[in-house]
């Protein structure tokens, strides 16, 4: 057993989908930005890399990782930089858990550090930001009817259930007691009310990521571009403005609540975006406010419930805090931007 990963098991299943032949070896807990389980590994000189849930499975778990493994497949040799699939175990009988194995990505995250000579080049920087643009409006110019992806969401009022979706969630964490919620949430029925009032007549479907950040992508280590797209476990089919939406409400504009990247200079304005991505796509981008309002929204409420949870002891309380203080700066953003 490897980091809840039971190598003799896994390799089993392995010769039965003729990957490899003898024992696993180099196996690596990878660090990630989420609880799931990233495992690299070698077996027959060649290297994997396993993605399984956490070991406390949630309720959807396993349906997210069939999603991601669905998604990953149709993915193959369209221009979205992905991790490669190479295999996928839907039933929890191998390891007590759905999970799929992939290709290594030969890349680093800019948000735990830039190496050079990104680190020296305004630039560089620049044509970074403007390629974790071009990420996202491959996926959103990807025909999902025909990479076989009908079904994987509910395309019908995709937009009108937003507000009330999220309100919902936040409503819910009133099942913890401690949780002393709403009352320093910056008028977050406001937003609410906002958004369904300024709601975007239509839509284009597409497929969409759902957690677009600076922190969920690979940078290749040779050009200032996307080495692939990672994390995908909020995919769906949906509006694929909102992922443009979510890179703004994350964009850093001076608030902690960001995804930073140190240097900054030289990354594009979040309007520089909004205009490249615009030379990319057929989509109207008249209400792309809306959509930085409604990521404001939805991912605050998203962070709010670890803090509902800590409050309660159920995670820890440090961790709480810090996303308690995020929800509270995306409101505020979301405020300034209604105003």
């Amino acid at each position: 057993m490897n980091n809840h990963v039971n190598l003799e098991a896994l390799a089993a299943w392995m010769d039965g989908q003729g990957l490899g032949a003898g024992p696993i070896t180099s196996a690596l807990r990878l660090a990630g930005g989420t609880q799931n389980i990233l495992l690299k590994f070698d077996r027959a000189g060649r290297t994997y890399v396993l993605r399984r849930p956490p070991p406390v499975l949630r309720a959807n778990s396993n349906e997210t990782m069939r999603r991601e493994a669905r998604v990953l497949a149709a993915l193959k040799g369209t221009p979205v930089p992905h991790p490669g699939l190479i295999a996928a175990c839907p039933d929890k009988t191998v390891l007590g858990a759905a999970f799929y194995l992939m290709e290594p990505i030969e890349g680093y995250n800019p948000s735990t550090g830039l190496p050079e000579p990104f680190a020296s080049s305004p630039d560089l920087r620049r044509q970074m930001g403007f390629s974790l643009v071009d990420g996202i409006a491959a996926l959103g110019a990807l025909d999902y009817l025909e990479l076989g992806l009908d079904g994987l969401g509910k395309v019908d009022n995709f937009l009108e259930r937003q507000v009330s979706r999220w309100k919902a969630q936040l409503d819910s964490y009133a099942e913890f007691p401690e949780w002393d919620g709403r009352k320093d949430l910056p008028d977050v029925d406001r937003v609410g009310r906002w958004l369904e009032d300024n709601r975007p007549p239509s839509f284009q479907p597409g497929i969409i990521h759902g957690d677009y950040h600076l922190a969920n992508v690979m940078y290749r280590f040779d050009a200032p571009r996307l080495a692939a797209i990672v994390d995908w476990e909020l995919t769906t089919i949906g509006d694929p403005l909102l992922d443009l939406g979510w890179l703004l409400a994350t964009w850093p504009e001076g608030e902690a609540t960001a995804v930073t990247v140190t240097p900054w200079e030289g990354f594009p304005s979040a309007d520089e975006l909004v205009a490249h991505y615009a030379t990319q796509t057929t989509r109207d981008l008249s209400h792309i406010h809306w959509y930085g309002v409604l990521a404001c929204y939805k991912l605050g409420i998203i962070l709010e419930g670890t803090y509902a949870r800590a409050r309660a002891g159920k995670a820890p309380k440090e961790t709480g805090d810090r996303l308690h203080a995020s929800t509270i700066g995306l409101l505020e953003r979301a405020n300034r931007w209604i105003r």
